[in-house]
C-alpha cells in the first residue's frame, strides 16, 4: 500500500468533513450577532426568538467543528511530519495566533454568551457573542494566512534545505491571502443565508400545512394556535429570518463573484497550470470553455480532451479584462514547469518513496479542477436564484408567504445544500489543483521554495499504519455526522420553543387541558 494515496485520502476526507462546518460557523455566527443586537436595541420578541433559537444552531454546529477540527492538527505530525518540518518555522506565527488569540475570544466568548442569558447586561450579553463572532473570522484569517503561504510563499528565505520566515508582514499580508480572505467569508454568508431561508420555509410551510396560515385573494392571513407556540409572532419571526437570509445569501454570492474574479486573475499569475487546467485549456488562447470532456477519462493528455463548446474572447477579459490577449495553456506551461523544476523526482526513495526517479506529473486531474471550478460557480448562482425567488414570493404585494407546495418545500430544503456544495467543490479545486506541490513554488520571486506532495509524507510511517487510522477516523466522523444531523434535526422541527421551552410553558398554563409536553421535554 502506498503511504503518500493513501494519507491524502485521509487529509481530504477529514479536510472536507471538517470544512462543511467551517462556512455554517463562519456564516451563521454574524446573523445571530445582528438579530442579538436588534433585540437589544428594539426589545421587539421576534428577535430574540431569533436570536434562541438560531443560536442554537450555531452552538451545535460550533461544537462539531471544534472536535472535527482538531484532528487536522494531528494530522501533521502522524502522517505528514516531512511536510511540518519544511513548513513549520512559518506556520508557527499564524498558527500560534490562531489559537492563543482568535480561538481564545471565541471559545471564552461564546461560553459566556451561552451562559449569560438573564446575568450579563443586554448590551454587555450582546457584545459577547460579537467578539466570539470577530474571534471566529480572525481565526478563518491566520488559517488562510496560512494555506495561501502554501499557494504562493512569500517573506522567507532557504537555510539548510527548509524556509525560514524573514518578513512575517510579507506573510500576514500574502496577496493570496488578501484574496482569499472576503471570498471565503462571503461563500460563508451565502452558507448562512441560505440556511436560513431554507429552514425557514419549511417552517412557514408548516404552518400552511396545519391551517394557521391561509391565502385569501393572493394574500396571507396569519393565525394563531397554541400548539407548539404558534402564534403570530412565530410567523413574523420566520418570514423576517428566511427574508433576511435571502438577503443576506445574494449578498454573499455577489461577493464571491468579485472576489472570484480577482482570485483568478491573481491565480494565472502564481499557479498558472491550475488555472489552465481549470479551463482545460491544452494551448495558448482566448475562448473560455463552457464544457469540455475526456474521450479517454483514464487519459491526462490533451490529446484526449475536446471542448465542443466555448465562448471567445472570454478567458482573456477574465483573466485580463480585454478580448484578445492569450492565456497559457498546458503545453506551453508544461515545458516552462520542466524547464525550471526538471522532469523527474530525485532519485531519493528515504524521501520520495515509490516515486523516487519517477517523471513528475505537473498537470493536476482535468476532471476535478474543471468541474470543482465549475461547481463552485454554479451552486454559488443557483443559491442566488433561490434567494431572489424566495424574496419576491414573500413580498407583502404578493403571497407574504410560501406557497403551499410539498415539492417546494423540498426543493427548497435540497437548495440549502447547493452553497456547502458549492464551497467544497471550490476548495477540492485549490488543493487538487496546486498538485503536485504541498507547497507551490513562487514563479515571481524564487522557485526553491516549495515541496512536492510526495516529499511531505512521514517516511517511517507504512500504509497499513495510515489506513488504520483512516478507517479509525472515518468511522468516528460517520457517527459524529449522525449525532449532528440528529441534534439539528430535533432543534429544527421542534421550532423556535426548542430554545424557549417558556413559550410553551405560557401556553399550558393557559390551556391546561393541553398535552403539548413532547416539545417542551425534549427542549429539556
Amino acid at each position: 500500500m502506498d503511504p503518500l494515496t493513501i494519507a491524502r485520502w485521509q487529509f481530504g476526507i477529514t479536510t472536507v468533513y471538517h470544512f462543511f462546518m467551517v462556512p455554517l460557523t463562519l456564516g451563521l455566527g454574524p446573523l445571530v450577532a445582528f438579530f442579538h443586537w436588534r433585540y437589544v436595541r428594539t426589545g421587539a420578541e421576534r428577535y430574540k426568538r431569533l436570536t434562541k433559537f438560531w443560536g442554537k444552531l450555531f452552538i451545535i454546529n460550533f461544537a462539531m467543528g471544534v472536535a472535527t477540527g482538531l484532528v487536522q492538527e494531528f494530522q501533521f505530525g502522524m502522517a505528514w511530519s516531512e511536510y511540518s518540518r519544511f513548513v513549520g518555522d512559518v506556520f508557527g506565527a499564524p498558527l500560534a495566533l490562531e489559537g492563543l488569540l482568535a480561538f481564545f475570544f471565541e471559545s471564552t466568548f461564546i461560553g459566556l454568551w451561552i451562559f449569560g442569558w438573564g446575568k450579563l447586561k443586554p448590551a454587555i450579553h450582546a457584545t459577547t457573542i460579537t467578539i466570539a463572532v470577530a474571534g471566529s473570522w480572525a481565526s478563518a484569517y491566520f488559517i488562510l494566512v496560512a494555506n495561501s503561504w502554501m499557494q504562493h510563499p512569500v517573506g522567507v528565505e532557504m537555510k539548510e534545505g527548509r524556509p525560514v520566515m524573514t518578513d512575517v508582514w510579507a506573510v500576514l499580508t500574502n496577496s493570496t491571502a488578501l484574496v482569499t480572505v472576503p471570498h471565503v467569508l462571503a461563500g460563508a454568508l451565502l452558507v448562512g443565508g441560505a440556511f436560513l431561508v431554507g429552514l425557514s420555509w419549511w417552517h412557514l410551510w408548516r404552518r400552511r400545512q396545519l391551517g394557521i396560515d391561509t391565502v385569501v385573494d393572493g394574500k396571507v392571513v396569519i393565525g394563531e394556535r397554541s400548539e407548539g407556540a404558534r402564534d403570530a409572532e412565530d410567523f413574523h419571526a420566520w418570514r423576517y429570518a428566511l427574508r433576511f437570509g435571502a438577503v443576506i445569501a445574494i449578498a454573499g454570492f455577489l461577493g464571491t463573484a468579485f472576489t472570484g474574479h480577482a482570485q483568478a486573475q491573481l491565480m494565472i499569475q502564481q499557479q498558472p497550470m491550475k488555472m489552465a487546467a481549470a479551463e482545460a485549456a491544452c494551448e495558448d488562447g482566448t475562448s473560455f470553455s463552457v464544457f469540455s470532456y475526456s474521450i479517454d477519462p483514464s487519459s491526462q493528455s490533451c490529446d484526449h480532451l475536446t471542448t465542443p463548446l466555448e465562448v471567445p474572447g472570454l478567458l482573456s477579459f477574465l483573466a485580463y479584462e480585454n478580448f484578445s490577449e492569450p492565456v497559457p495553456g498546458v503545453e506551453t506551461l508544461l515545458k516552462q514547469y520542466q524547464d525550471e523544476l526538471g522532469t523527474h523526482y530525485p532519485d531519493d526513495p528515504e524521501r520520495f518513496g515509490q516515486m523516487a526517479g519517477q517523471e513528475i506529473t505537473y498537470t493536476p486531474i482535468f476532471e476535478i479542477t474543471y468541474y470543482g471550478f465549475r461547481g463552485m460557480f454554479t451552486f454559488g448562482g443557483m443559491s442566488a436564484v433561490v434567494a431572489i425567488y424566495a424574496l419576491w414570493i414573500t413580498r407583502k404585494k404578493g403571497m407574504g408567504t410560501v406557497p403551499d407546495s410539498r415539492w417546494l418545500k423540498n426543493f427548497h430544503l435540497i437548495a440549502l445544500w447547493f452553497p456547502f456544495i458549492g464551497n467544497t467543490a471550490g476548495w477540492v479545486f485549490t488543493e487538487m489543483g496546486r498538485q503536485p506541490f504541498v507547497v507551490a513554488p513562487n514563479f515571481q520571486e524564487d522557485t526553491s521554495v516549495m515541496l512536492f506532495t510526495a516529499a511531505g509524507v512521514s517516511p517511517e510511517v507504512s500504509g497499513g499504519t495510515i489506513l488504520f487510522s483512516l478507517i479509525a477516523l472515518g468511522s468516528l466522523y460517520a457517527i459524529l455526522a449522525v449525532v449532528e444531523i440528529y441534534l439539528l434535526t430535533r432543534y429544527v422541527r421542534a421550532g423556535i420553543p426548542a430554545a424557549m421551552p417558556e413559550l410553551v410553558e405560557q401556553h399550558e398554563d393557559s390551556d391546561e387541558n393541553s398535552n403539548n409536553r413532547d416539545v417542551l421535554a425534549f427542549a429539556y
